[in-house]
């Protein structure tokens, strides 16, 4: 169901913006996938059919992922090399699979916070201005 009606859509705020991003939906309308895969994206919303062709997040979520799963993972490495001192071939047991719990599960949320945030703010590509007028 498209919705082609020329009325004006209530402003939303953004914290329902943020709340709808977090739920992977359609930065519009709330209700529609985001994704067609893991982090591929769906052309289009199949409820309000916004072209999510706008999209453009970039390495922004990557960024943000590696930066907070870093500091909780090298936070904890540290506490228990202090404090057990355990062997090397534990340390890859107990952190290799924190990494990917740390990465993979927050990254989908991660960019469809960062859609719906870009949505929000109507953000777009820099233009340089003339002001040769």
């Amino acid at each position: 169901m498209n919705n082609t009606s020329d009325a004006p859509e209530p402003e939303t705020t953004v914290l329902q913006s943020a709340l709808r991003g977090l739920a992977c939906k359609c930065p519009r309308c709330g209700q529609g996938k985001l994704y067609a895969g893991f982090l591929t994206l769906a052309p289009s919303c199949e409820r309000c059919g916004l072209d999510y062709a706008f999209i453009d997040s970039g390495d922004g979520p990557a960024i943000f992922i590696i930066m907070l799963a870093g500091a909780i993972v090298v936070g904890c490495a540290l506490v228990v090399e202090v404090k057990y001192q355990p062997p090397y071939w534990l340390h890859a047991v107990l952190w290799l699979p924190l990494i990917l719990a740390t990465t993979l599960l927050p990254l989908r949320a991660m960019k469809s916070l960062l859609i719906a945030l870009q949505f929000h703010h109507k953000a777009a590509p820099g233009r340089l201005v003339d002001r040769a007028k």
